[in-house]
């Protein structure tokens, strides 16, 4: 018998820390070789930790949230042969004044932030026939008329029937919950009271939370809505997603990157990255377009290199392809770095207009909202109007006041709802 300790690895060039994100074992577990023992971020990615020895688990090195230096014993491992490194069986200490390192290329999303949803508690048995007996303290029975349609509605609503009182012959109808519910406040439909829960914020959602405020605190937003009207795009779109041949479906959001990527060129300012400790502010010529993407872990960037050179179909073959490397956990550390701009759109849920946060070191981020049709005047050919239902979208942009004038974000945002009013640009040389 030995003992083999398993030190955190080097996981990257650079890389001084790790965050324990997942435990896979525990103290006492039988693990073969090659077994998954545990989760680790880094500023780049999720890495998995996998036991190069079966054994069984003596100890581990702290919990998940705690930060673990590179070389650092992680778990240690009691073989059952000989040779194995020996240690102490003790659990490893972290520091609880441990920080997380974190560099400013660290991709992070630059959308609101949509707090994870958490389970809702079993629902306690809904009593029908007690009450409380305000003389002894205890509870006694009461027996309760009423049909069992009005029986479901009040487990529903959770509502105990005892507690509600009938307006005629003893029987509890629906009028009378609607009566007790304009009562009690504290009664709501849907509405069921859950105990108080406190989670630990770890992992991305930790890594998003830090950069958001970082981001918020170091940067000066500000903001700029626009409306288009994408009724020509959209009825172009539905057209291009009619004609034969294998390729991808259409959605807006290629559209509408080819449409940046047309007009970024006058406006380099937006496609930049400033280094706030070097008051240096790099413009570039390509544009690598981050895409804000929902995981169940949270926001994540992946980024669409080149999109300057890839025509409607290659940029909707990217947003699927990155979009699920994000959400499975398989995106590379290249596909989570190195944006220059940032696109967070909420599809069918994107509201009237946003406010994004910025995607540091990035100094834009660009918003398309929900397309929604109203009424509008339109020329009529003769010199007149008319009144036509039309699709309308806001496009919201956030940007550094520090390195983007005002003046220069509308003008951009002009710029663009031409070319998206104008569609058939997109499809040109």
């Amino acid at each position: 018998m030995g003992r083999y300790t398993f030190n955190l690895p080097d996981i990257g060039e650079g890389i001084a820390e790790a965050e324990i994100v997942a435990w896979h074992v525990k103290v006492g577990d039988r693990i073969a070789e090659d077994d998954k023992i545990a989760d680790v971020m880094t500023d780049k990615a999720t890495v998995e930790m996998e036991s190069p020895v079966s054994g069984v688990v003596v100890s581990v090195a702290g919990a998940e949230g705690d930060m673990l230096a590179i070389g650092a014993p992680l778990v240690v491992i009691e073989t059952d042969g000989e040779g194995g490194v020996e240690a102490e069986a003790e659990a490893v200490s972290i520091p609880e004044s441990s920080t997380p390192f974190v560099s400013s290329e660290v991709e992070t999303p630059g959308a609101p932030l949509v707090m994870v949803s958490e389970p809702e508690p079993a629902a306690e048995p809904q009593r029908v026939s007690t009450s409380l007996d305000t003389n002894g303290g205890g509870r006694k029975e009461v027996k309760v008329l009423a049909s069992p349609a009005v029986r479901a509605r009040a487990a529903e609503l959770g509502i105990d029937l005892a507690q509600v009182k009938p307006a005629e012959d003893g029987r509890v109808r629906h009028a009378d919950l609607d009566a007790f519910l304009s009562y009690n406040g504290a009664y709501r439909a849907g509405a069921k009271p859950r105990a108080d829960e406190a989670i630990k914020v770890i992992g991305l959602r930790r890594r998003i939370a830090e950069n958001m405020a970082a981001s918020k605190r170091s940067i000066p937003h500000f903001s700029y809505v626009e409306e288009c009207d994408v009724t020509a795009l959209e009825t172009m779109r539905a057209q291009l997603n009619a004609m034969p041949g294998d390729r991808p479906k259409l959605t807006m959001l290629p559209l509408l990157i080819a449409a940046i990527c047309r007009t970024l060129p006058d406006y380099p300012m937006l496609n930049a990255r400033y280094d706030d400790e070097a008051n240096v502010v790099t413009r570039f010529g390509a544009v690598h377009l981050g895409m804000a993407t929902q995981t169940d872990g949270g926001l994540m960037v992946p980024v669409i290199r080149d999109a300057q050179d890839k025509n409607l179909w290659q940029i909707a073959r990217e947003i699927v392809r990155l979009a699920g490397a994000a959400r499975s956990g398989t995106a590379t550390s290249a596909e989570l770095s190195g944006s220059t701009l940032t696109v967070t759109s909420l599809g069918p849920l994107g509201g009237v207009a946003t406010t994004p946060v910025i995607n540091r070191p990035e100094v834009a981020i660009i918003g398309p909202n929900r397309i929604v049709e109203r009424p509008m005047f339109v020329p009529d050919g003769m010199g007149g109007e008319r009144i036509e239902k039309r699709k309308l979208m806001n496009i919201s942009i956030s940007c550094d006041h520090r390195v983007v004038d005002g003046w220069d974000a509308a003008s951009f945002v002009q710029a663009l709802k031409r070319l998206i009013e104008t569609p058939v640009a997109l499809l040109t040389d």
